[in-house]
């Protein structure tokens, strides 16, 4: 007997699954933001108005990073699916502008070089212990992905009409995160007991 304002079975199940799955939903959203991004970036080097949307797509994708974790967290939806699946996105999010702006000349292999065997280093270890723990991303390792984000826009950003101060505060910060990068990456692997 249906009573009134009830739906029916498939419509509840519908809705519980769009529940329980908002999360990794939009983490989904912001992997798939990420061929968008890369190839703005190779297209579109040379126009400055398209470079900044390129910028703003890229900030709109890693700004989902914390709301799929809220949503998560207040739900109580928070899964180990989600927690090997947001820390990929961001990873090729991430990974891959820096190797696109590497392959463009604007940020040294060296800097995506260490970047990138971090981040894959981390990854392999977090899948490689997942029967046992689920490492979970650690406040330097999220202050840490903030800072990447921060270097990558400012090298995207069609700011060098700004001078040459522009350029060095740039770089200042890229080799800032790559030294933040390392540090939290060593405390992923011997954490303080």
């Amino acid at each position: 007997m249906k009573t009134p304002g009830s739906l029916p079975a498939e419509k509840m199940t519908s809705k519980s699954f769009l529940y329980r799955q908002t999360p990794n939903l939009i983490t989904s959203a912001r992997l798939a933001l990420v061929p968008v991004v890369l190839y703005m970036l190779l297209e579109f080097w040379s126009d400055p108005w398209l470079r900044f949307v390129a910028m703003l797509i890229l900030i709109l994708a890693a700004s989902t990073d914390g709301l799929d974790g809220a949503i998560a967290r207040r739900r109580g939806l928070v899964t180990n699916l989600g927690k090997i699946l947001d820390p990929i996105a961001d990873k090729a999010l991430l990974g891959g502008s820096l190797i696109v702006l590497s392959i463009l000349g604007a940020v040294p292999w060296l800097a995506t070089s260490i970047i990138l065997v971090r981040e894959l280093g981390i990854t392999l270890y977090r899948l490689a212990v997942i029967k046992k723990k689920v490492i979970a991303a650690s406040g330097g390792g999220k202050f840490k992905t903030v800072m990447q984000i921060v270097a990558v826009c400012l090298v995207i950003a069609p700011f060098g009409f700004l001078g040459d101060w522009y350029l060095v505060f740039t770089q200042v910060v890229l080799w800032f995160t790559v030294a933040l990068t390392v540090w939290t990456g060593v405390q992923y692997l011997w954490p303080k007991k």
